[in-house]
């Protein structure tokens, strides 16, 4: 195993159930009696992308709104949420990196997030995890497609010269394992709080807390690398399902 990518910050810490609230505020903060339950955000985690989630829901409920200006605002309050320490780094997490770092593996974090968001995530875990620890990060700037598109795996092993066949992804939502199979990664699912019930692939590995032995013991032979999303059940449960 020579790379291990952390698919999302909530991969790192589970930030979903802020990004809910972080939602919800921003809603009132734009004078909309909007108020999303866990239960409805459980649906819209089925699909990726934040500012899509406001415009597909006005749209449900037949409102006309300014969905980046929502999406803005949904992302200034997260990142404060953030900075005031509401979050701690997942069982396994601070662990696998020393790991890995110890034994010349590289980290990265491969995401379809802003850098603010990102950075606010990675000052709040100081000094547990720091930037300094990921070989690469990638953020919403860097591609222009989200996950489940394989873009920002594509950016982050052409990035760091790795063979996809030897690392390791690890992803908390659908989309995201998609888009690294799509890759060619072999990868292991770590969902988080409001991801848990996401079915998932059949073939690939779930985990409540990160190895490091486990993710090497990925690479050293048995099933071939998926190279088509179609092989993994993955693209029938996206569009059997429906949407931080």
């Amino acid at each position: 195993m020579s790379a291990i990518l952390f698919g999302s910050i909530s991969t790192v810490a589970d930030t979903s159930e802020l990004q809910r609230h972080a939602f919800n505020l921003a809603f009132e903060d734009h004078g909309l009696q909007w108020r999303w339950s866990r239960d409805d955000y459980l649906a819209m985690l089925e699909k990726s992308g934040g500012r899509s989630r406001i415009s597909e829901y006005a749209d449900s409920v037949g409102e006309t709104v300014d969905a980046p200006a929502i999406h803005a605002t949904k992302s200034q309050l997260f990142q404060e949420m953030l900075r005031n320490g509401r979050v701690v780094p997942r069982p396994g997490v601070v662990e696998t990196i020393k790991e890995a770092k110890d034994k010349g593996v590289r980290v990265g974090l491969v995401t379809t997030t802003s850098r603010e968001n990102i950075s606010a995530l990675i000052e709040a875990l100081a000094p547990d995890v720091q930037a300094g620890d990921f070989a690469v990060i990638v953020d919403a700037s860097a591609v222009e497609q989200p996950k489940p598109d394989k873009a920002a795996y594509t950016f982050a092993l052409q990035s760091l010269g790795e063979d996809q066949h030897q690392c390791v992804a690890i992803e908390d939502n659908e989309d995201g394992a998609q888009a690294a199979a799509a890759a060619g990664l072999r990868w292991v699912a770590f969902p988080n709080e409001n991801t848990a019930g996401q079915s998932f692939a059949s073939n690939g590995k779930r985990v409540n807390e990160l190895k490091f032995d486990e993710l090497q013991a990925m690479i050293g032979g048995g099933a071939q690398p998926i190279t088509d999303p179609s092989d993994t059940g993955l693209e029938q449960n996206n569009n059997a399902a429906a949407a931080g």
